[in-house]
């Protein structure tokens, strides 16, 4: 089984996941962009069990369809690195980037399409979405 570790820009908190991605996708709506301080976010879900190395700050914010997200960052360097979304414990959602590894499965899925910036442009045969399909 496949074992990936994410981390912050400092080192200090890590996330361990296992198995391959659920789904890769990339948000474009505006939380995600003040959050992530881009123009869109590039997450990648996978299931629980995953294993959460340091000290994380917490900050829940509630997405349009009335979903809490609990999104966690490094408190030293500020890097956002993953979230759970309240009410679904089997899951985690952890930055692609995190990872820092550029062979990382591409995007299947792009959210909050019209949020997106016109210049970004998406790989051919990824299912777009005006908003959340959830």
């Amino acid at each position: 089984m496949v074992t990936r570790t994410a981390s912050c820009g400092c080192g200090q908190l890590s996330i361990r996941v296992h198995g391959e991605p659920l789904g890769v996708g990339v948000c474009h709506c505006l939380a995600c962009q003040q959050r992530t301080g881009s123009v869109f976010a590039a997450l990648a879900s996978f299931r629980a069990p995953y294993e959460v190395t340091g000290t994380a700050t917490e900050y829940v914010r509630t997405g349009d369809q009335g979903s809490r997200f609990r999104f966690r960052f490094c408190p030293v360097c500020g890097t956002s690195l993953f979230h759970t979304e309240e009410g679904r414990d089997g899951s985690v959602s952890v930055a692609v980037g995190g990872f820092a590894d550029p062979q990382f499965p591409p995007p299947q899925d792009s959210v909050y399409d019209c949020r997106r910036h016109a210049w970004v442009q998406l790989p051919d045969g990824m299912a777009v979405y005006e908003k959340d399909p959830r």
